[in-house]
Formats: structure tokens, C-alpha cells, sequence
């Protein structure tokens, strides 16, 4: 890949943290960093769009219930009698 300047960030290193950078993982400064690079480089844009729509069309598929009430309910109650600590009900 070539890399441009487009900012603090080179190229490689967008590509490299666009899932990171789609979920929201990076510090705020890493975020407008590559979100400058995006910006203002053609190479890079396409890689983004890609990936956010693919995240999108998989959030798509995703069932909001996967399991029934009533099991995940049990499962829940058998998880803290066996002694995990934290778990709330939904």
C-alpha cells in the first residue's frame, strides 16, 4: 500500500486499527488522528467504508433475544449458586 501524508498517522497504520477504530476502542486522540487520515486519503476510504459496512450488515443479522427468558433465567441462577459474583438479570 502507498503511503500518502495525510496527517500524523501513515497508511499502514489506519488499515491496521480501522476495527478499533469502528468499535470506538482507541483514545481520543488516536480517533481524530485517523479520522483526519480518513479525511483527507483516497487509499484509505475505500478500506473504511468496507469495513463499517460490513459491520453494519453483521449487526443486521444479529437476533436481539437469543435464548428464551425462562433458560437464560436458569442458567443465570445456576451461575451465581456455583458462586460468580456480578451477574444481574436483564
Amino acid at each position: 500500500m502507498k503511503k500518502l501524508d495525510c496527517g500524523s498517522v501513515d497508511c499502514t497504520q489506519v488499515v491496521s486499527q480501522l476495527w478499533d477504530y469502528l468499535d470506538g476502542e482507541l483514545t481520543e486522540e488516536r480517533m481524530r488522528d485517523i479520522q483526519t487520515h480518513l479525511t483527507a486519503c483516497a487509499g484509505c476510504f475505500p478500506h473504511f467504508d468496507f469495513e463499517r459496512a460490513f459491520l453494519k450488515a453483521l449487526a443486521a443479522t444479529r437476533k436481539e433475544d437469543r435464548m428464551p427468558g425462562v433458560l437464560r433465567a436458569r442458567i443465570m441462577e445456576k451461575l451465581r449458586e456455583a458462586g460468580c459474583e456480578g451477574l444481574t438479570s436483564p
